[in-house]
């Protein structure tokens, strides 16, 4: 069994935690205001515009033995660039003025998450900020497009709405495969249990934004 699968294991309980947060729970049968997917679409933005220089970060500070993986990173930059404003197109196809929404604030949870990637980028070994890319990658790929469905189906809004959620679903699945050969190269047991602490953490982190928008 490759390291991919001893991480969806390992994570399971966590991921499960996740997954019972009343906003998502909501949302996938059908039970989710306006306001709430404009909320969700806010805290979306305020931390998929930090993938970008987090992503640089982690490659700057890989060591040389590991430049396969950085080399990896660069894929990852090139495909993330510029998410932030889908986000921001989708706020304002639900009526919403997208500049207001880039000059908003954060909410605390997800200041909270994005203040933990750069710390695990910036302290000790960077390799553990794909703890986060597990959460964010896994969690999308299984949600995004039940959610973009439901959310559609209850609120009649156009597609222009969902570009976020829906180049994040199902459609994505090569970018998880893509994910998966490369934990199955990480073969140091410490870099491997490191991965596991953070993605735990992060799928603390990143489920508390769910339901800080359901209070």
């Amino acid at each position: 069994m490759g390291f991919y699968q001893t991480l969806y294991d390992a994570t399971e309980q966590q991921r499960q935690t996740l997954l019972s947060a009343p906003l998502i729970a909501k949302t996938l049968r059908g039970d989710i205001s306006q306001a709430e997917y404009v909320a969700f679409l806010h805290e979306a933005y305020h931390h998929v515009k930090h993938t970008t220089p987090l992503l640089m970060g982690l490659g700057s500070r890989l060591p040389e033995e590991k430049e396969w993986l950085r080399n990896a990173v660069a894929e990852y930059i090139e495909e993330e660039v510029g998410h932030q404003e889908w986000i921001l197109n989708d706020i304002a196809a639900c009526g919403v003025d997208k500049e207001a929404a880039r000059q908003s604030q954060a909410a605390y949870a997800t200041e909270l998450m994005v203040a933990y990637a750069y710390d695990t980028i910036q302290r000790g070994n960077p390799i553990g900020f794909f703890g986060m890319v597990l959460v964010l990658e896994g969690t999308s790929v299984t949600t995004a497009d039940p959610a973009a469905n439901a959310i559609q189906a209850t609120l009649g809004l156009p597609n222009t709405a969902f570009s976020y959620l829906r180049s994040h679903g199902s459609l994505d699945q090569e970018h998880v495969k893509f994910f998966e050969k490369l934990m199955d190269k990480i073969d140091d047991p410490q870099e491997q249990q490191l991965i596991i602490h953070k993605a735990r953490r992060f799928y603390h982190l990143y489920g508390e934004i769910f339901r800080s928008i359901t209070l």
